[in-house]
């Protein structure tokens, strides 16, 4: 049994990867997201600080409990999804579903698949960056709280599937005050009235206010 196990996302990345790594690592992969917000009701606790209640989707359920068996005979587990908001959301939620211990846990980034990158990135293990972690889940609770109440008012009034979350719902708001101002304005004749001195070219001026 090899004694690190290494997680990425995409399984395209898994091969390419252990081919590097050699006999005593096993990589695999995380296929993306592996938990995330219930798909019937809002999933969120606003009276206890916005907490999330997060699942383990139906088809992630396998891979979970795979990747739970192979992290328990590792000496050492290594989370290497993507150095972005997204890839640090899914090591935290993978360190979380996994149950994996924070002694034998490491956290590692590499931004191309060669061996030197790869090597680099064994090289400077990080922790996970909770800041990056904190933002996505921010921006998934947003979207929820946003989405679960206007979305089924778009498939109402307008069309069904319509997506109204944490971007979509304030620019429809934007578009709809604009649209109100529009239709209150007033419109109003006006000129404008310049002057040139015919006596000095250079001397110029314009009317900006009368009386």
């Amino acid at each position: 049994m090899a004694q690190n196990l290494v997680i990425v996302e995409s399984p395209a990345k898994a091969k390419t990867i252990e081919k590097y790594l050699g006999s005593a690592f096993t990589v695999r992969s995380s296929f993306g997201h592996i938990r995330d917000l219930p798909e019937r009701g809002i999933g969120i606790d606003v009276a206890k600080g916005f907490a999330p209640e997060y699942v383990v989707s139906d088809d992630k359920k396998d891979v979970v409990a795979q990747l739970r068996k192979l992290a328990k005979s590792a000496d050492t587990v290594w989370l290497a999804s993507d150095e972005d908001r997204e890839g640090e959301a899914i090591s935290w939620h993978l360190a979380e579903a996994l149950d994996l211990d924070t002694t034998k846990t490491k956290r590692i980034v590499f931004h191309e698949i060669t061996k030197t990158a790869i090597d680099q990135a064994f090289a400077t293990p990080r922790e996970l960056d909770f800041g990056l972690i904190d933002a996505a889940e921010t921006r998934r609770i947003l979207d929820r709280l946003f989405g679960y109440e206007v979305s089924p008012v778009l498939w109402r009034k307008v069309n069904r599937g319509l997506s109204a979350g944490r971007v979509q719902s304030p620019t429809v708001r934007l578009i709809v005050e604009r649209e109100r101002e529009r239709i209150a304005f007033v419109t109003a004749g006006y000129w404008g009235l310049d002057l040139v001195s015919a006596t000095s070219p250079s001397f110029k001026a314009a009317l900006l206010e009368l009386d």
